[in-house]
Formats: C-alpha cells, sequence, structure tokens
C-alpha cells in the first residue's frame, strides 16, 4: 500500500490534468460504467458535525475504493479545513489495499474539476466575468478551475465575513497572480456576471434568480443536503439544471428538492446528468441567453478517479511511503 499526504497528493493532481480525469470520469458514469450507491451520512450529536462514506467502483479506469470523510464546521477559521478524510483504495481483482491518501486535498481539486468540466461544457465561449460567493477553499480551488477553462476579463468575491475575505484576495493575488474585486453583498457580486460559483456553507439562498443576468452559468456547489441550498426557487426554475449525478440530486440536492417541494418544479426540470451532456445525448445550453445551471453534489467516482490518477503519478514518481499492508494466510 502507498500512503501519500496532503501536499503530495496536491503536488500530484495539477487543476488541469484532474479536469481532464473528471470528463473522463462523468463519462464513464453516465455510460453506466459505474457502481455508486447514494452516500451514507452520519449526523454527529451536539451538530458537532458529518460524518460520510462514499463507497464506488469504476470500470474505466478500473478502480474500487471509498471515501471517508468527516464534516467539521468548528475548524473554520483554524489551521483545519473542514473536510477532513481519506481516500483508501483497493486492488479491483483481489481486494488487497492499494492505497490511502488524504481527502481533503481532493476533494478541493477534484470539486471544483468537475465544476470547470460543466463550465466548459455550458458556459458561453465568451464568458469571462465571473463571481465567486464564499471565500473558503473551494473559492481558491474555483477560481483556478474557472481560470482554466475560460479567459477572465473580471472576478467578484464576497462573503459574510470580510476578514475571511480580505484573506482570500490576497492569497489568490500572491498564488494565481489574478485580481479580486471584493465586494459588500451578494447582488453586487453576481449583477452582470457571466460565470457564477456559489460556493458557501450557508444553509439558506444567497443567490436570488432575479439578480441573474441573461446568458450566465451557474455552479452551485456549496449544499450538500436534502435541508440546505445556496440558490432560492427563482433561480432554479430560471435555469437549464444539470446535475452530477442524477440519484443523487433526487435524494440529496436541497436547492433542487426545496423548490420541487414547493410545487416550482417537477423531477423532469433536470435535463439530465452532465455526462449526457459531454457524450452529446442532451443539449445543455441551446442559446446564448439560456441560464445554464449545474448542480454538483460531489459523488465518489469522482474521489476514486483522482485518487487513481494520483497513484498513477506517485508510483511513477517514487512518491510516498509503502507500507505492506493487506490480509495474508497465516
Amino acid at each position: 500500500m502507498r500512503i501519500l499526504n496532503q501536499a503530495e497528493v496536491t503536488a500530484l493532481l495539477p487543476m488541469a490534468e484532474c479536469i481532464e480525469v473528471m470528463d473522463g470520469a462523468l463519462r464513464t458514469l453516465s455510460s453506466g460504467g459505474a457502481l455508486l450507491p447514494l452516500r451514507s451520512v452520519l449526523r454527529l450529536p451536539g451538530g458537532r458535525g458529518l460524518f460520510g462514506l462514499m463507497p464506488a467502483a469504476l470500470a474505466e479506469p478500473d478502480t474500487l475504493g471509498l471515501k471517508a470523510i468527516a464534516i467539521s464546521p468548528g475548524n473554520e477559521g483554524t489551521e483545519l479545513d473542514t473536510h477532513q478524510g481519506l481516500v483508501i483504495l483497493f486492488d479491483p481483482e483481489r481486494g488487497t489495499p492499494i492505497a490511502v491518501m488524504d481527502a481533503s486535498s481532493i476533494t478541493a481539486i477534484r470539486t471544483a474539476a468537475v465544476s470547470g468540466v460543466a463550465t466548459r461544457a455550458l458556459a458561453r465561449e465568451d464568458a469571462g466575468d465571473l463571481a465567486i460567493l464564499g471565500s473558503g477553499v473551494q473559492a481558491r480551488s474555483h477560481l483556478e478551475a474557472m481560470a482554466a477553462v475560460r479567459r477572465l476579463r473580471r472576478v467578484r468575491a464576497w462573503s459574510p465575513d470580510p476578514r475571511q475575505l480580505a484573506a482570500y484576495v490576497a492569497a489568490v493575488r500572491e498564488r494565481l497572480g489574478i485580481t479580486v474585486e471584493a465586494t459588500k453583498g451578494p447582488r453586487e457580486t453576481v449583477e452582470g456576471a457571466d460565470l457564477v460559483c456559489t460556493v458557501t456553507a450557508s444553509p439558506t439562498p444567497v443567490l436570488e434568480g432575479k439578480w441573474l443576468a441573461d446568458g450566465v452559468h451557474v455552479n452551485a456547489v456549496g449544499s450538500s443536503l436534502p435541508t440546505t441550498r445556496e440558490l432560492d426557487t427563482a433561480a432554479i426554475a430560471r435555469g437549464r439544471l444539470v446535475v452530477d449525478r442524477r440519484e443523487s440530486a433526487l435524494n440529496e440536492a436541497g436547492d433542487f428538492l426545496i423548490p420541487r417541494a414547493e410545487g416550482a418544479i417537477g423531477d423532469a426540470h433536470i435535463l439530465g446528468e452532465l455526462g449526457d451532456v459531454l457524450l452529446g445525448r442532451i443539449a445543455g445550453r441551446t442559446a446564448a441567453s439560456d441560464v445554464t445551471i449545474f448542480k454538483s453534489l460531489g459523488i465518489a467516482v469522482e474521489d476514486l478517479a483522482a485518487a487513481h490518477h494520483v497513484l498513477r503519478r506517485a508510483e511513477e514518481r517514487g512518491v510516498g511511503i509503502v507500507a505492506d499492508l493487506g490480509g495474508r494466510r497465516s
């Protein structure tokens, strides 16, 4: 078994490569080449957070494994990411564990990379006025992903925490060389934008449909529970909605489920999966004026495909610690 830490995973999974890996994994999923049960989530007592188990198997690349992830809101503002966990890979033929690696870095990179795939497939070719709602880990990785797939003319960002927003603006200027305008509210952030990424931890809407310009593409990322949402009903009802996985959205996506419960939309409002768009089965954008929305929940096939890519790179470069683990007959 090869063990890889956070820094090693980050170095072995550059955003541009991860975008291509995610493109392939989503095509495989929508082609029927994956086993993907819904995630199991434990709600920890006292509101301390969530613990999730996300198993999956992929046919291409041939991969078996799971992500175990603890989501701890109390880490916000500390030196620790709110997402702490591991991705574990097993040999699909013999079942032996072959790799264990940091999940925080994989989650940060692959989530934004999937939004990059969605933006490449659904946003207008000339889109480049980006609005980011949020200032945490995903705000940083999403800026990198958006810059990888579109030429950015302007970037605005908002966060309910002004100090965290200022730190975000400074960090991305130093790391990515991108200037971000800090704004005072979500409405002024998104008005006139043709790309929007919502990457907050808010349980209630931070984005209203009436603020959205014609032709905008939205990546809705922050909410992954059936009782929380970042987009209001008007936004969802207005947009051409594409999801990472239909079954997951019908069970876990509050951004979709709450408007459906209100009677504003039905199940048919989901056009299909992003993989369906990539395979040419459905049209995501049909006109320059369309509002397109990608609802991302984050699914285990993305973690496993990313981890498989990291493992191959680590083996090529001799990175990580190799330990003799696995059940042998005595």
